[in-house]
């Protein structure tokens, strides 16, 4: 039985982990220090739970920070729940952790970012007799190409 480990998907779930690890601490112990978070979320993601108002003007994304003022942080195994103020107008949240595109700490310079395929540029495998090297020369002159066939006997 021949299968590929699946390392992306891998450290994806490991990284999703580390992620309900601290905010699970989190909602024990509160922010600990000037630790805070910028987390970027996919809100068309199934599960995201946000008012009407803020889907409308986050149609795509969207960046809450988790610093000075935050309540009701209840923390599951699928995501989070948060109550965030947005203009004086406390908003509850719900945000899978599947959904989460960044998290960062930035007083430890910490970061996470979760790539998804569209995120990649498509690659499309080429015929080896189609391979092209293009090199460029130091002195700004136009790249040469070179058929790697001139190379074969």
């Amino acid at each position: 039985m021949s299968q590929d480990i699946d390392y992306g998907n891998l450290m994806h779930t490991a990284m999703r982990g580390l992620i309900k690890t601290v905010l699970t601490s989190v909602s024990e112990n509160g922010l600990p220090g000037t630790h805070h978070f910028f987390i970027t979320f996919d809100t068309r993601q199934d599960g995201v739970e946000l008012a009407d108002w803020l889907r409308d003007r986050y149609p795509e994304e969207m960046t809450i920070v988790m610093q000075h003022w935050f309540e009701n942080l209840e923390v599951g195994d699928d995501g989070f729940a948060i109550t965030l103020n947005f203009g004086d107008a406390p908003e509850p949240l719900y945000i899978p952790y599947s959904a989460i595109k960044t998290f960062v700490d930035p007083s430890v310079e910490f970061g996470l970012r979760f790539e998804s395929p569209e995120d990649e540029e498509e690659f499309e495998p080429v015929a080896e007799d189609s391979i092209e090297v293009e090199e460029e020369e130091s002195d700004q002159q136009d790249a040469e190409v070179v058929s790697l066939d001139s190379f074969r006997k």
